[in-house]
């Protein structure tokens, strides 16, 4: 009897062993993963049978975060479940273009507000087709036209909490995701949203492989920039209605200027945007600053020069020394900076470390910039 309670006092316990096992080997196969590195804006989990989209906070002092449900499970038409892969979408601003080329969907896009500012040739294409329809301003969207052309969804980025456009295309039926990689704080960090593009699309491995590849080159430059002997001293922005708008000591363009080992004049600043200066403050600090880089809009010496008596004072004037990106546009003017930059920031990089330490990329031609001519 005692051998016949002892053998069944094991078999539950061994039952009990391997009921635990598979409960933590179920809890271990659930247990969510996230891939990201830089991006704080967003992030993605994976589960058994479904993957976590979270966007957290996607404007300006917002407290709110969004949560979508990735499945190929066709049951569910819920707003917060999408089905993957989608098959057509509306993005809203030039920056998604470049993220939707580089994993080979731009045929995906079916509708586009303002679509002159549209640089790239290959969309551009695609506009001419009639495939992308011109939806009116991004700020009012043709509703019935976006409507009529049904997209699996669409993604949007907002200013604040207050978009009753969104509400009312939400209210159809199309999920509205807010994409907020414009307030990310590192030029990593924003090209990371590529990943968010490749969920969306079930694209995921193909998004790792092209931010890897980019973030590779953009730490290799950075690296290259680190070895340099000399660090030239930068200004950057200009006047807009007498205000002198310059990146603040934590925003993303300040972090260009660090990574490309310059000395910014202003990297000690605190804020993750813009400072807005008079032109007497920047003048004091910045007059003898060796490089000016981004100059507001002005696309030659001599707009600058007429722009303002104490522009030709600064020493990077008298040098011929300031550079800008507002030359380099798509043939409808819309510049190519604002649209493919934030996707590639290894170029971005490689342009000012070739403005700030010629000599280290000595056969790299410039992307984005060019000399004030």
């Amino acid at each position: 009897m005692k051998l016949k309670f002892y053998f069944a006092q094991t078999l539950i316990i061994l039952t009990l062993l391997n009921s635990c096992k598979n409960e933590t080997r179920k809890i271990e196969e659930s247990k969510p993963t996230s891939t990201l590195k830089y991006s704080k804006g967003f992030d993605i989990q994976h589960f058994n049978n479904y993957t976590k989209l979270t966007i957290k906070a996607p404007y300006q002092n917002s407290t709110e975060t969004f949560e979508f449900m990735l499945t190929a499970d066709k049951s569910n038409s819920d707003l917060n479940t999408i089905q993957i892969p989608i098959n057509s979408i509306v993005v809203t601003s030039t920056t998604h273009i470049p993220m939707l080329e580089l994993l080979q969907v731009e045929n995906k896009l079916v509708g586009f507000p303002n679509t002159d500012y549209i640089s790239s040739p290959k969309t551009r294409s695609l506009i001419a087709q009639g495939s992308i329809k011109e939806l009116g301003h991004e700020e009012s969207i043709n509703t019935e036209l976006l409507l009529d052309l049904k997209p699996d969804l669409v993604v949007g980025f907002s200013l604040n909490s207050n978009n009753k456009m969104f509400s009312v295309i939400e209210k159809f039926g199309i999920p509205v995701l807010l994409n907020g990689d414009w307030m990310e704080e590192t030029p990593l960090g924003r090209a990371e949203w590529i990943k968010f593009f490749g969920v969306l699309f079930d694209k995921e491995k193909m998004a790792d492989s092209i931010f890897n590849d980019i973030e590779k080159n953009y730490l290799e430059v950075k690296n290259i920039a680190s070895k340099a002997t000399k660090k030239p001293t930068v200004i950057s922005g200009g006047l807009f209605k007498d205000v002198w708008n310059l990146p603040a000591g934590d925003s993303f363009e300040a972090a260009f200027l660090k990574d490309a080992n310059t000395n910014y004049l202003w990297k000690d600043s605190k804020g993750k945007g813009s400072l807005s200066l008079n032109i007497e403050n920047v003048f004091e600090k910045g007059k003898d600053a060796e490089l000016w880089i981004s100059p507001s809009y002005y696309k030659t010496m001599e707009q600058l020069n007429d722009a303002n008596d104490m522009y030709p004072k600064f020493t990077a004037f008298q040098n011929n020394n300031i550079f800008s990106y507002v030359n380099k546009q798509g043939v409808l003017g819309g510049i190519v900076y604002f649209e493919l930059a934030p996707a590639r920031p290894d170029l971005v990089l490689k342009d000012l470390i070739k403005i700030a330490h010629p000599e280290l990329l000595k056969n790299y031609e410039l992307t984005f910039y060019e000399k004030l001519k």
